[in-house]
């Protein structure tokens, strides 16, 4: 694919779900109120708000937009697949998982979170987390499919 082909296609799926984006962004500044602090970081194809003061740990991803409680992405974290005692695998890093979820966004824009949610939204059962796992683990195929682990 020619590289002024692969822009294109980045900046249309930017805009595509600038939706989603939009709600990550909101979040994100809500907790810069609380000390959050944002970047942008190429590498996740997002803005990324770190240090979310509220939830449980980890990250969300909305769109472009990755809000974290954590400092950096640069952690390594379990596949849903492990937390859940399916099988054994080593730990990913968390930004890598969340790339997996920008791409996805960025091809069903604002139509993600309703595929989502209607997969199973956050647990093991759902076929995006499980290709954001895959994803983290050999850097392919973060598009679902329909096999199961």
């Amino acid at each position: 694919m020619p590289p002024w082909l692969l822009k294109a296609l980045v900046v249309a799926g930017i805009v595509w779900t600038l939706p989603n984006s939009a709600i990550g962004v909101l979040l994100g500044l809500a907790g810069m109120l609380r000390g959050a602090q944002v970047h942008l970081s190429r590498r996740e194809y997002a803005l990324v708000f770190s240090c979310w003061p509220w939830g449980p740990g980890g990250a969300i991803t909305f769109g472009n937009t990755i809000v974290q409680t954590g400092a950096s992405l640069d952690v390594s974290c379990h596949t849903y697949a492990h937390t859940a005692g399916r099988c054994i695998e080593p730990p990913v890093r968390l930004g890598d998982h969340e790339r997996a979820h920008v791409f996805q966004y960025m091809v069903l824009g604002p139509l993600f979170l309703p595929a989502y949610l209607l997969c199973g939204g956050i647990s093991v059962r759902n076929r995006f987390e499980r290709a954001a796992d895959r994803y983290a683990l050999t850097g392919r195929a973060w598009w679902p499919t329909r096999m199961s682990r």
